[in-house]
């Protein structure tokens, strides 16, 4: 009688290649980091939570700031090929009544776009010593000239009729309260230093331009 040997063969399991690989990769990971210190490995975790916050921070602006309205652009002021120009004493535009006259060639400046600057007189305070300084303003660009001061009004006073195509506004008594100048000096405004000062200024310079617009 035969004996029948039955052969039992013993499956293997089968291993999926890449499974293996990964199983090695995350053996090879916690070996890494097993030889790490703690304190190094604290350190990588603050830094992948910093990166991680700044990715979450920047989707968040991302998404909700482009739902905002655009910002309009800021709108610059266009200014006239008129410039108005203003002579005081030493000390500018920081005492009365040359800091009145200021404000009204701004307010003018407002209404009519007209470029306004002012120029100083240094050193002394005389006419002679003025003129240089308003000699500058008339060859300049200036078609409006302001003159407020003693010195700076009366060297003013002495070249409205050489520049008769220029306006000139005062601040003094001269003709009186706010009235035009003698004979040949219709291009003359005079504006009284009074409480008024500065719309009587705006005013004076708002005619100076138009007539010359």
């Amino acid at each position: 009688m035969v004996k029948q040997v039955r052969q039992v063969v013993r499956a293997r399991p089968v291993r999926e290649e890449g499974t293996g690989r990964l199983t090695a990769v995350g053996r090879a990971a916690v070996a890494g980091l097993r030889s790490l210190g703690g304190r190094t490995i604290a350190m990588i975790g603050t830094a992948v939570a910093v990166v991680l916050a700044v990715i979450v921070t920047g989707f968040f602006l991302y998404s909700h700031g482009t739902s905002r309205p655009p910002i309009p652009a800021t709108r610059a002021r266009h200014y006239t090929e008129t410039d108005a120009c203003l002579l005081t004493d030493r000390h500018g535009i920081n005492a009365k009544p040359a800091a009145a006259v200021w404000q009204g060639m701004q307010d003018a400046s407002l209404t009519t776009h007209a470029r306004v600057s002012y120029s100083s007189v240094t050193g002394e305070q005389s006419t002679a010593n003025a003129r240089p300084f308003l000699n500058a303003l008339l060859q300049g660009s200036c078609e409006v000239v302001l003159a407020v001061g003693g010195p700076e009004v009366k060297a003013a006073q002495e070249v409205t009729q050489r520049y008769a195509k220029l306006g000139f506004v005062l601040v003094g008594g001269g003709s009186g309260n706010g009235s035009k100048g003698g004979a040949g000096s219709d291009n003359v405004a005079w504006v009284p230093a009074d409480d008024g000062l500065r719309a009587g200024v705006a005013a004076a310079v708002k005619r100076a331009v138009d007539a010359r617009g």
